[in-house]
């Protein structure tokens, strides 16, 4: 698998698009068959119509619709990897029974592991529920596993007896086993793991907090990455929600897909992947929306356009440099296609060359085509003049050659992001409010905030703001302060203002 890549849609559809056998790790953290209140996170279209579908029976129903979803995870796992599904004690039993020993099979079970945690806890007639299940499971008998350790509690080394020191300082204790010579274990080798994990809960005030409500800590995330795959490795989360899957396995120099049908969902990894990227280097990723940036798709490089059509189209594209001599690509059959990037309709001029050029290019397929009554080359672009419609019926009426003219609209689905507008209001001495203003067909989701803004790259400084509106003190001196407004479409616009910031007389 190749570029790390963030995906919007249904991940039934996209699991469904990727190769069998080419995963390491598959971790999941689906929704929990709990309080359907609290499981529309983000409030997104998205996000809602994968609760609707979610909701719409019973336990059996919520089986059988993850259920499904596990059994493409199945297939694309490779033999030697793992599947790690998170969940709480609402429907642990049934996912366990009904989905994963079904699909995976008891045999390859391995682990139940259970996330132990510490948080507030209100009065009630049971025990409190203070931990999480995650079952680990792997594809076949042979499978990755690195011994993770952790480092030993307080107590041990110079407050435990057992401990001593060695020449350098460092605490062992002397390990003996029937039949064996004593041998030394060394307190920083860390002890060995078993499957209840005690790692606290992610606080108000955590530098990893994004506002998510669910998010999962870092270190929860790491200890399972490390433990089944090893660098160059590829981990898939399929409901990768606030993004901290992916951003362990870059930061681990993993290879990873996310999944998300939430727009919010992606935006806002994308977001964070970005900002982890500005203080460390990290590998480029792909984002993945179904409906595309028209302003980029024009800004795009001629070439890369062509590239990018045609694979859309299902065709073969011509990669070479410099000229192409009119041919963009082939169908699968060979035939012919062309790819206008202008903004202008495409005219009866570009025809004219297109017959010239697919008759050089195959001339006896040419031949074929016209004799057989099928399609002898494809135009494609963004819009086509009246004399060029007229002038491919034409042919084919008279000649029985049939050009087929194809819209960038009906290959891929386009729009132009939001219109942003920012203005800044200076309320006292060093403290600025700021507020935005964008337009979208599909409505605003979310806007996102760079107070620091390099006129280059955009690095986020509030993640997530519904309203549009900032208030913040400066240093004095001038300052860029940069906005972004993402849709409903998941396309972003983005506005910026600059700022004198003195004190006032």
């Amino acid at each position: 698998m190749g570029t790390n890549k963030l995906i919007l849609g249904d991940n039934l559809e996209v699991l469904k698009t990727i190769e069998s056998e080419s995963v390491d790790l598959i971790y999941l953290d689906p929704p929990f068959f709990s309080n359907r209140t609290y499981e529309v996170i983000w409030g997104d279209d998205g996000e809602k119509r994968s609760f609707e579908d979610r909701w719409a029976g019973d336990i059996d129903h919520y089986i059988n619709w993850l259920k499904n979803r596990v059994r493409q995870m199945h297939r694309i796992l490779k033999p030697t990897g793992s599947i790690f599904l998170h969940c709480d004690w609402h429907a642990s039993a049934e996912i366990k029974v009904d989905i994963l020993n079904k699909i995976f099979g008891r045999n390859n079970f391995r682990n139940e592991i259970v996330w132990s945690y510490k948080r507030y806890t209100a009065k009630s007639n049971k025990f409190q529920s203070l931990h999480d299940m995650i079952f680990w499971y792997s594809k076949e008998k042979e499978y990755i596993f690195n011994e993770v350790r952790e480092e030993y509690g307080e107590k041990s080394g110079k407050m435990d007896s057992h401990y001593k020191q060695d020449e350098e300082g460092n605490w062992y204790r002397m390990q003996k086993r029937k039949g064996e010579e004593a041998y030394k274990v060394y307190l920083s080798d860390g002890k060995r793991m078993g499957d209840v994990w005690e790692i606290p809960i992610i606080n108000a005030s955590a530098k990893e907090r994004i506002g998510y409500p669910t998010q999962k800590p870092e270190e929860l995330l790491k200890r399972i990455i490390e433990c089944v795959t090893n660098e160059s490795d590829v981990v898939l989360d399929p409901f990768v929600g606030g993004g901290t899957t992916v951003a362990v396995a870059d930061r681990l120099n993993r290879k990873w897909v996310g999944i998300d049908q939430s727009v919010m969902a992606i935006k806002v990894t994308d977001l964070r992947l970005k900002k982890r990227q500005n203080e460390f280097f990290s590998t480029p990723y792909e984002v993945i929306i179904p409906t595309y940036d028209l302003s980029k798709l024009e800004q795009e490089d001629g070439k890369k356009f062509e590239i990018f059509i045609v694979e859309k189209f299902g065709a073969i594209p011509n990669r070479k440099g410099g000229k192409d001599l009119g041919i963009d690509g082939h169908t699968d059959y060979g035939t012919p296609i062309q790819v206008k990037k202008w903004k202008k309709p495409v005219g009866r001029a570009t025809l004219d060359e297109f017959l010239t050029a697919i008759q050089r290019d195959n001339k006896h397929l040419f031949e074929q085509n016209k004799k057989d009554g099928q399609v002898c080359g494809f135009i494609i672009g963004f819009e086509f003049s009246k004399d060029i419609i007229n002038e491919v019926s034409k042919l084919k009426n008279s000649e029985n050659i049939i050009i087929e003219l194809k819209y960038i609209r009906d290959i891929i689905p386009y729009e132009n992001p939001p219109k942003v507008t920012l203005r800044a209001n200076e309320l006292e001495d060093y403290k600025y409010k700021f507020e935005a203003q964008a337009e979208s067909k599909t409505g605003i989701d979310f806007y996102s905030w760079d107070f620091s803004h390099d006129e280059k790259e955009f690095k986020v400084d509030v993640v997530m703001d519904k309203e549009g509106v900032q208030e913040k003190k400066f240093a004095e001196g001038e300052h860029n302060i940069a906005v972004k407004a993402t849709d409903k479409q998941g396309l972003s616009g983005t506005d910026k203002v600059k700022i004198k910031v003195k004190k006032n007389k």
